[in-house]
């Protein structure tokens, strides 16, 4: 139970990995506050039937009201925060398509909820990670912001903001002992994939998989493990780093 206690709050906690996420880490006993602007009861219900405490509220990341709120039900709720995970993106609701093709409000609203939005969630629950004397932040980036994502332009220059942020905010946090740190993983078999790739799924799935050293398609729970590692105390000395799970495409 490497998080017995600890308050940790997982945005785009609805489904996916988002859910897998919150699942996971309340095996390892963490309080979990499931935040989606879908609905998150699935979520909720899973880790209460398994044992496991969870509330589920909703949020829209792009607005900073929303994202107070949910830092005070979550310290209403759990007295604390302990750890930030920053899942919630825009990813199998957008189109792709050529970079000069794609729409202008698409693009604007990639970048305010896959950018923006983490923005928001951290300036809403960093006073209370310093309350608590430190904690972690995690920010979900993508192997797109590293590899390159032809045909997604708006969303792979949204998740190499991400490491931008996660790097500058790890340097700036450091004094509180607020770690930050990015996960960019490659495709995952989840609805989102599914929604983004369509009926070329299964031919992309391939490739992607053929240009890893681990030649499988990544599943949800090959993500979790480093998720718990990140808000768990074992990576107390971690910070501003990029973690790559996406079966050894990028070697950093």
């Amino acid at each position: 139970m490497q998080l017995d206690g600890k308050a940790i709050i997982v945005t785009g906690g609805g489904r996916g990995l988002g859910r897998a996420y919150s699942e996971a880490l309340a095996r390892e006993g963490a309080m979990i506050v499931a935040a989606d602007i879908r609905d998150t009861a699935d979520t909720v219900a899973a880790i209460e039937s398994a044992g496991g405490t969870a509330i589920g509220l909703a949020l829209d990341v792009a607005d900073m009201a929303s994202c107070q709120a949910m830092a005070e039900r979550a310290i209403a709720e759990f007295g604390r925060i302990d750890a930030l995970v920053n899942n919630a993106a825009l990813y199998g609701d957008i189109s792709g398509g050529r970079f000069d093709q794609l729409p202008e409000d698409q693009w604007d609203r990639v970048m305010t909820v896959n950018v923006k939005g983490i923005w928001q969630c951290c300036k809403a629950c960093v006073p209370a990670l310093r309350e608590a004397g430190g904690g972690s932040i995690i920010n979900i980036s993508s192997l797109a912001a590293t590899y390159g994502m032809a045909y997604a332009v708006d969303y792979a220059t949204s998740k190499a903001a991400v490491i931008g942020l996660t790097r500058s905010l790890a340097r700036e946090l450091g004094r509180d002992w607020i770690r930050v740190n990015a996960v960019a993983p490659s495709a995952v078999l989840t609805e989102g994939t599914d929604e983004f790739m369509g009926e070329k799924r299964d031919k992309a799935l391939q490739v992607i998989a053929a240009s890893q050293s681990l030649q499988s398609n990544l599943e949800t729970d090959d993500l979790t493990g480093t998720i718990v590692y990140l808000a768990s105390d074992a990576s107390k000395f971690v910070t501003g780093q990029t973690i790559m799970v996406d079966g050894g495409t990028v070697m950093l």
